[in-house]
């Protein structure tokens, strides 16, 4: 019998489901699918999506996977789509849906490697809407270590109202508006109504359109394929560049982890401070990072934030949304101004198979426009997302200060032990201006989970608290937070962290200049408190958030729950 395919696919995986004669029943499966001879010998694509119609940001996914088949099968490969799942932040936000969230980053990582390796795929490309399933396609394609092109399912286009553009965040500022009698339900109902007006993820530099951005710093979406809008066709024209570029990764075995470097990473965490992006990035490219045996903690994130300018007047701390940077150039406008200023390397490898550089070259800056700075004047000469340590965050927390007039805090603890009661407290206007909110036990572990508190810190906001409370958590927030909020403090509450030990009462002080959190007690008081405190259970025993709990690490490490890259023997790639 005649080893068809032999030689193309000496050296990738779909060799041992496609070659020879110990592969006939496993052919035999491909000719039921409608595979001809011919397209069962080339190499095979896994086409991974997050479609659903879980929420606006999966449903255009479908229709995207179409013209990603369609370059795979232009450059003679062979695509084979699966789906796997996503958790909506906008929807599990402010109750115990959220505990799912974070959860699913994992999951959709997972999923997607044993789909990969079930089926012995050479390729993958990768389409995401939702905050969490950008870093899970990531992650799976730095781990599976694959040629493999990301692509972002695109953003929701904005609402008007009042001669203004909305995102969901206005609608979850306006639940505390309207607990303080500032609108009516009317006015509620109508927000709720015109905020969201099309398919696509919510608006603003929240973690999805920061992750998007992400995946073009990094190198491993296209250059401009982020910030096209979901219901654009031109998304399309991406989807088939993408499949006809995992083809010539193939051709040229570019694989994710001579993309994913130190460099690249640094690159990404540039991006991410120079347009105000999610708090949530700090804890992503960690786990990225961890997928390709790199360390590269919340620290190593926030030191780059320091030193770089933030000249993207991105929504929530800014004024524009996705669409609006879309039509002054997209992602490379802001990559050519830090190109320009110094702040990316630009020898760092992408899906192109140029480097970031050579893609970024003939991009000319757009003039009489206030969308994207250059970075010799820019909106300021400091990021907007910040790390602080000190005795109440020994591991580190981030917060973002966008748009904050005072970046000192001083004030006394009110404490929850989850988001529900800190929110009924909101909703009741028990909160008041100097009080320094603590919702604890919503760490990694302790959630389990590591929810996101929009609906607290929106419902703060909407009351017109923004700048005089502070809201400090083991938990996370969206990217659409604002006002003064401190995440990923850590350790977390759930092992031990001061966060955890806290009483009502105690003085807290903050300082984001100085990247400083501390709790007003002496050293004697912080031993006694330790020697009280006992593990509070969760009421999760069971099932996947269980196990997640068992497993999950710190956030300042990325909350992984694997060993990653630095403990493999060998990688699937290679099998």
């Amino acid at each position: 019998m005649n080893d068809k395919g032999s030689n193309i696919k000496s050296k990738l995986p779909s060799r041992h489901v496609s070659v020879g004669p110990k592969s006939a029943p496993h052919r035999s499966m491909y000719y039921a699918m409608g595979l001809t001879e011919e397209e069962i010998y080339q190499p095979f694509i896994g086409v991974a999506t997050t479609w659903n119609e879980s929420a606006p940001c999966n449903i255009t996914l479908g229709r995207q996977a179409q013209a990603v088949k369609i370059g795979v099968k232009e450059k003679n490969g062979t695509p084979r789509e699966f789906t796997t799942i996503t958790v909506t932040d906008g929807i599990a936000m402010g109750h115990e849906a959220m505990k799912a969230s974070l959860v699913s980053r994992e999951v959709i990582a997972d999923s997607v490697e044993l789909s990969v390796r079930g089926h012995c795929y050479d390729g993958i490309v990768g389409l995401a809407g939702c905050d969490k399933s950008l870093p899970g396609l990531m992650m799976a394609m730095v781990r599976l270590n694959i040629p493999s092109v990301f692509i972002y399912g695109g953003s929701i286009l904005p609402g008007h109202h009042k001669g203004k553009d909305l995102t969901i965040i206005d609608v979850f500022e306006a639940v505390g508006k309207h607990a303080q009698g500032s609108i009516d339900d009317k006015e509620l109902k109508t927000i709720e109504q015109v905020a969201c007006p099309s398919a696509g993820s919510c608006g603003g530099q929240f973690t999805a359109n920061t992750m998007a951005c992400i995946s073009e710093a990094l190198g491993l979406a296209l250059t401009n394929s982020a910030m096209t809008p979901a219901t654009y066709k031109e998304r399309d024209n991406y989807g088939v560049e993408s499949g006809k570029a995992v083809m010539h990764l193939i051709e040229k075995n570019i694989r994710p982890r001579d993309i994913v470097t130190i460099e690249s990473l640094r690159n990404a965490a540039v991006v991410v401070a120079a347009t105000g992006g999610s708090t949530n990035a700090a804890l992503h490219l960690p786990a990225i990072a961890h997928e390709a045996g790199i360390k590269f903690t919340l620290k190593d994130v926030v030191e780059i934030y320091k030193s770089t300018p933030y000249i993207g007047d991105m929504s929530p701390g800014g004024k524009y949304v996705a669409k609006d940077l879309y039509e002054v150039g997209g992602v490379p406008t802001v990559i050519k101004s830090l190109i320009d200023g110094g702040y990316i390397n630009g020898d760092c490898m992408t899906v192109t198979g140029k480097t970031i550089g050579e893609n970024h070259k003939d991009i000319i800056f757009p003039k009489n426009q206030d969308v994207v700075y250059q970075c010799d004047k820019p909106i300021s000469e400091h990021s907007s997302v910040v790390g602080l340590w000190g005795n109440l965050a020994e591991d580190g927390s981030i917060s973002k200060i966008a748009g904050l007039k005072n970046l000192t805090f001083k004030g006394k603890a009110k404490c929850f032990d989850c988001e529900e009661d800190a929110l009924t407290a909101v909703l009741k206007n028990e909160i008041i201006a100097g009080d320094a909110v603590i919702i604890r036990y919503e760490g990694p572990k302790g959630g389990p989970g590591m929810r996101e508190m929009l609906s607290t810190t929106g419902a703060i906001y909407g009351q017109g608290l923004g700048e005089t409370v502070a809201l400090i958590t083991d938990g996370r927030f969206s990217g659409g937070t604002r006002g003064f909020c401190i995440g990923h403090v850590g350790p977390e509450a759930a092992v031990g962290g001061m966060i955890g030990l806290l009483k009502d009462g105690d003085e807290i002080i903050i300082d984001a200049i100085k990247g400083e959190i501390n709790v007003a007690l002496s050293d004697e008081e912080i031993q006694k408190r330790k020697k009280e405190w006992k593990p509070r259970k969760t009421n999760h025993n069971s099932g996947s958030i269980w196990k997640y709990a068992q497993t999950v690490g710190p956030a300042f490490e990325g909350a992984v729950t694997q060993p990653g890259a630095s403990k493999e023997t060998h990688t699937y790639a290679d099998i």
